[in-house]
């Protein structure tokens, strides 16, 4: 046996930085090597973000993640850290993308590891299971690989694998067991979902009993475009017992300390549809001052907390990769542009988010005071335009009645806050939650106007209960509630006439959302709708809804994907589409 202390770099690279990546790369091995660690292994597609989605297709961008990998083994090295093994994911490549005409079966664009060492790539290996379900599209851009990689460091043999290598049952697990290695290093670029960390740890325990070996399992955080990845990275030994595991949505380093066996003087050969290439770094550990090093486990979030941080984060990192130096929303005095303005402030702090009532001659004085309260609770800069002179002068140039001038009334304020965004700089935030994008319920060109919708995957009755926990949580902590308990509690409406509530136009929440989530997120239809105790007539009306509706959805904001179907890249449906769920 031997004691190799083990860094998993849980860590928040950018999509297309190739320098600031290696960059983040250096500092962490650099925190890893005064740590004493003797292996320290970064996420999926570490030196290139992840997903890199078609820019797999640009021939210099492939160039540029392979120079980077050996950049960054020599730089390792001026930096004094030759002799740390590091495990990093890029984006490799045998041969042209199969787009092409000379593409050459079984070769191409790769899902790629190496181990850096001594001022050069040691080892690589490629990813085998690709995954094509959900947001994946691996099978679209990556050729399998054949092999598994086995490294022996200090005499230690360990296994090399990626993220969707984890999900399925044999392939390099099982090749790792008949290889005889002590540890398998499983890289990620994992995406959060509700309970995903629930899935995580029983999978870890699964793979670590087939391959019988100690498994670490190291994710990125961080938001790219509609994905959150939130960590969770942790170490199972072969028994399943857990033995570190990292916060979410946190940059760190978790660092442990394994008791693994060492590997045999001559490694029996293995038989199988996977071959297995070894490569030799040290047969020594250095000893360890002080030995004993344990990384901990650390508390799970609640389930509302975990959707916070998500949504904070995936905010926060929209804002700060594209280069936004502030947001600006449209605060009614309602339950979603106030849970909205909450994350932004959360995201960015107060000082970078504007909050604009924009009243029209229907909206009620509560509304407006429930408004003007949540801006004084955060501190957020707060401003009133009022569109009726705006809506006025439209009425006057153009007959419009009923439904036309509601919709003008959304499409006016929509152009009030564009006109912000283009004269001070701002990245408009739009507030629809998922429930109103199903149905519907919204105004194109008006309240769906934006650049990001935080809560686009967040149904209406979670917003309700989210809201709640975020006053609760600042109760715990000793601060002011930042949402006013009026805007939480009183009936939702667009207050776009006299008198207006959404449960005019839908189905009460509770009833909606249940039919949602097994309609959009489970794919049921309509008998099995039915079946599970829903009206009939109701399901008939919510199903016509979102159908006639995709041609708003395609056209709506990105946001952070929290469920296990979000709007978007994760459910695609064609716009002109004549099926429909009917009566059976």
């Amino acid at each position: 046996m031997a004691t190799l202390r083990l860094a998993l770099a849980q860590v928040n690279p950018t999509v297309g930085d190739i320098p600031g990546n290696a960059a983040l790369v250096r500092r962490w091995t650099r925190a890893a090597a005064g740590s004493g660690a003797h292996l320290v292994a970064f996420p999926e597609m570490m030196l290139t973000g992840y997903p890199v989605e078609d820019l797999i297709y640009r021939e210099s961008f492939v160039a540029a993640s392979r120079a980077a990998l050996d950049a960054l083994a020599a730089g390792l090295a001026e930096d004094g850290l030759g002799d740390l093994p590091v495990i990093v994911g890029y984006l490799d490549s045998d041969g042209p993308a199969r787009i092409r005409a000379d593409a050459t079966p079984g070769r191409g664009p790769r899902n790629a590891a190496a181990v850096l060492h001594g001022g050069a790539v040691v080892a690589r290996y490629f990813k085998h299971h690709l995954p094509n379900y959900g947001v994946f599209d691996e099978d679209r851009y990556f050729v399998p690989g054949a092999d598994l990689t086995v490294v022996r460091v200090g005499g230690v043999d360990v296994a090399l694998t990626i993220c969707e290598d984890i999900w399925q049952a044999g392939g390099p697990f099982a090749v790792a067991r008949e290889a005889g290695v002590g540890l398998v290093v499983n890289i990620n670029g994992s995406p959060y979902e509700l309970d995903k960390d629930d899935v995580r740890l029983p999978l870890v325990q699964r793979r670590a009993a087939e391959a019988g070996a100690t498994v670490a399992y190291v994710n990125m955080i961080g938001g790219q475009d509609e994905l959150v990845f939130d960590g969770d990275s942790m170490i199972v030994a072969a028994d399943g017992t857990l033995l570190a595991r990292a916060p979410q949505f946190t940059e760190t380093m978790l660092i442990h300390d394994l008791d693994v066996p060492t590997g045999e003087a001559d490694p029996r050969p293995v038989e199988g549809a996977m071959g297995v290439v070894r490569a030799h770094v040290s047969d020594r550990l250095t000893p360890l001052d002080p030995a004993g090093l344990a990384g901990g486990v650390v508390e799970r979030c609640t389930a509302a907390e975990e959707i916070w941080r998500a949504l904070v984060l995936g905010l926060h990192d929209y804002v700060e990769k594209n280069g936004f130096s502030s947001v600006v929303l449209g605060l009614s005095g309602g339950i979603d542009s106030a849970v909205v303005a909450t994350i932004a402030v959360d995201a960015l702090g107060p000082q970078r988010v504007t909050g604009v009532s924009m009243p029209s001659e229907y909206s009620s004085e509560h509304s407006r005071d429930d408004a003007a309260d949540l801006a004084k609770r955060q501190g957020l800069d707060y401003r009133v335009q009022p569109i009726a002179p705006m809506v006025d002068a439209f009425l006057a140039n153009l007959t419009l009645s009923g439904l036309a001038v509601e919709n003008l009334q959304a499409r006016v304020r929509g152009i009030t806050l564009m006109a912000l965004s283009n004269q001070e700089g701002h990245l408009v935030l739009t507030t629809g939650n998922k429930s109103e994008l199903a149905v519907g319920y919204s105004t194109l060109y008006g309240d769906s106007v934006g650049g990001f919708n935080p809560i686009k995957d967040v149904p209406k009755t979670l917003v309700w209960k989210l809201a709640r926990w975020r006053n609760e949580e600042a109760l715990r902590r000793g601060e002011t509630p930042p949402i006013p308990e009026n805007s939480i509690s009183k009936p939702p409406s667009a207050e776009l006439r006299p008198g207006q509530l959404d449960s005019d136009s839908l189905p009460d929440y509770d009833v909606l959302d249940a039919i949602l989530a097994g309609y959009v997120d489970g794919d049921l239809g309509r008998d099995g709708l039915v079946a599970a105790g829903h009206d009939p007539a109701v399901v008939d009306r919510t199903l016509r809804l979102v159908d006639i509706a995709e041609y708003k959805r395609r056209q709506s904001a990105p946001g952070p994907k929290i469920s296990i179907k979000a709007f978007g890249r994760d459910r695609r449906l064609p716009i002109t589409n004549r099926f429909r769920e009917r009566d059976s």
